[in-house]
């Protein structure tokens, strides 16, 4: 089993190495313990064992571990002008060994090390174990459901999407053509914070749960994200209530995109 008090005091002392009143750094502290707790809950609500409920609560807390590294040598979220978080964090926690700190048992590192590494990706990979593909997945529902709770917040927006500023960006073709012939966004093709937010709609379509799209329906996310944001360009406008009523219609009848 996995001691979870004793995986916090560790995480909390790597936490207090960087600028914990960096807005950002901030942000991602407060993420990481929500993750968490939606993990956990997730785990309990699927009935699993009191292990991997542990384990799923343990995931949640190290998902983001990279993120704080990377805030403090890039000053940016965004994986494609910098660093793979997800990589990064694995690389904290296994090559320079930060996990021996944090957890005793080593059973549990291929788990944890491919959750982390699926949790920012497009898709899971293939190959993986059923619990590997399980956790994985648990943790990209539950990972989506706080940013998408996160663009919901007045105070969060700014930090996250850069402010008045944003109301100038333009939704690109690309990414405008993957989210509505593909219902996924391939990162690489990412050119502005507008794009940006609709890859956050765009989270919807790839969620594993049925019980966390109803848990975000149910707390009004995507009507509060699209209701925050106004674009000047009219195009770019357009595209996004599109988008929002392409999920909107997607939540309402809970099939896939085909």
């Amino acid at each position: 089993m996995i001691d979870i008090n004793r995986l916090k005091k560790e995480l909390n002392k790597y936490i207090n190495e960087f600028d914990i009143n960096d807005p950002q750094i901030e942000m991602k502290i407060r993420h990481t313990y929500r993750v968490s707790s939606l993990s956990k809950q997730l785990a309990t609500h699927l009935r699993l064992s009191d292990e991997d409920v542990d384990l799923a609560e343990a995931i949640g807390l190290l998902h983001d571990i990279g993120r704080f590294e990377q805030i403090r040598t890039y000053h940016t979220f965004i994986d494609k002008d910098s660093i793979d978080h997800g990589e990064l964090g694995n690389y904290i926690l296994f090559e320079k060994g930060l996990i021996n700190k944090m957890i005793e048992d080593r059973s549990y590192d291929n788990i944890i090390k491919e959750a982390i590494a699926n949790h920012n990706k497009p898709f899971i990979k293939n190959g993986l174990s059923e619990r590997e593909k399980l956790h994985s997945k648990i943790i990209r529902d539950s990972d989506k459901t706080d940013i998408l709770y996160l663009s919901t917040l007045k105070e969060s927006f700014s930090t996250m999407f850069g402010g008045k500023e944003f109301i100038d960006e333009k939704i690109s073709d690309e990414v405008y053509h993957d989210f509505v012939n593909n219902c996924s966004i391939d990162y690489q093709h990412i050119a502005s914070k507008a794009d940006v937010v609709l890859c956050h709609l765009a989270y919807i379509f790839d969620y594993n749960f049925k019980e966390m799209v109803d848990f975000i329906d149910k707390m009004g996310y995507v009507d509060d994200l699209y209701n925050n944001i106004r674009f000047n360009d009219q195009k770019t406008e357009n595209r996004f209530t599109s988008s929002y009523d392409l999920v909107k219609i997607y939540m309402k009848n809970k099939k896939r995109c085909s």
